[in-house]
């Protein structure tokens, strides 16, 4: 995983491509092999009546693109909550827990251990040695402690961009429900003079996907905006424990 992806906390590329293919497929599968089947068993069985099974209101298209980008959604909002629990531990405790802070710091030493650790890709390793080369370069704690600010800035609008696919996803999902209801409704206009005849199965089943596809939409962002919310949280608080870390244990390390 290189730098951007670390603190944005961001699958790779190829990685997260993988995973949205297998999504797909494993729903579109789903829905050829057990929904869509259960669902013509029933509208032949009950009818009209047939409307109110889940089975008739997932069935449709736009459901199915709708339950696949919550997935590969989920999938991103997991990983990042995985990578922020995996650590948490290091966003509040001293990273050269072994230098005396009753003694100068050992710059290139120092810079060296945390350069070397396995976590020096994540937000909290990042600051500490951008804040440690700034003290090598002008052996001034000041400029040290500014560019803590500076790092803790750039991570906030790291971890802020690296949420965009997400974003985009909550926002495309209503889009493509209200594109169901638009195509519902369209089919149903297409069954009116059938409608006007007397036969409304036609006019009935096109209302249902186009309310369908809408209702599936909303319910599913209600459920991921939580989620986001949820990560957001998280985030935010990994940010003021990872500055609160730095001022605490690492200016004290540089005052002397």
């Amino acid at each position: 995983m290189n730098k951007n992806n670390a603190l944005s906390m961001n699958p790779s590329f190829l990685f997260s491509g993988g995973v949205f293919l297998l999504i797909f497929a494993i729903v579109h599968f789903l829905f050829a092999g057990i929904i869509r089947p259960a669902a013509e068993k029933i509208i032949v069985s009950s009818g009209t009546a047939s409307l109110s099974s889940i089975w008739v209101i997932l069935k449709d298209i736009e459901q199915q693109v709708c339950i696949s980008l919550m997935l590969f959604c989920i999938f991103l909002m997991v990983y990042k909550l995985w990578k922020l629990l995996d650590e948490e531990e290091i966003y509040s405790r001293d990273l050269l827990p072994e230098h005396d802070k009753d003694t100068p710091l050992a710059i290139d030493e120092a810079i060296n251990e945390l350069s070397s650790s396995s976590y020096s890709d994540t937000p909290a390793y990042s600051t500490w040695i951008n804040c440690i080369r700034r003290y090598k370069n002008t052996k001034n704690v000041q400029h040290a402690a500014d560019a803590i600010h500076s790092s803790i800035d750039n991570i906030a609008a790291q971890l802020e961009s690296g949420n965009n696919v997400i974003r985009y996803i909550i926002w495309a999902i209503p889009s493509i429900g209200f594109v169901g209801t638009v195509r519902g409704i369209g089919a149903a206009l297409a069954q009116a003079d059938a409608a006007l005849e007397g036969d409304i199965a036609g006019m009935t089943a096109s209302l249902g996907v186009a309310f369908n596809s809408t209702l599936v939409a909303l319910f599913i962002s209600l459920i991921l905006m939580l989620l986001m919310h949820l990560l957001n949280g998280r985030q935010d608080t990994m940010v003021i424990r990872t500055q609160a870390s730095c001022e605490r244990h690492l200016l004290s390390h540089l005052h002397n």
